[in-house]
């Protein structure tokens, strides 16, 4: 879920999933601190528990709970890299330690 939405974030996904993604940087937010950020908007549900599972919901979901430097990769493989070992630390914090 992670890959499709750095795909549709830099407009390399198909073009039925770039729509479905909005990104928080709104004319109307340029004071607020999601202005500067890559976060996405993630839209309300009426029904979490179908609605919460949905592509526009669960994606920005996810990628919002990623690391700033994992969202900001300048290229393909570097985003893969760098979610790869936000992965690894997430599932074993224990091992090395928290990479935040």
């Amino acid at each position: 879920m992670a890959l499709l939405m750095y795909k549709a974030t830099h407009g390399t996904a198909p073009s039925y999933l770039c729509q479905l993604v909005r990104v928080a940087d709104l004319p109307g937010r340029r004071s607020l601190h999601s202005a500067r950020t890559n976060h996405l908007l993630v839209p309300s549900v009426k029904l979490f528990t179908v609605g919460g599972r949905a592509f526009p919901v669960a994606g920005p979901t996810i990628w919002n709970s990623l690391l700033d430097n994992v969202i900001s990769a300048p290229s393909l493989s570097t985003f893969r890299q760098r979610l790869k070992t936000f992965l690894f630390y997430a599932l074993f914090p224990d091992i090395i330690g928290d990479p935040r």
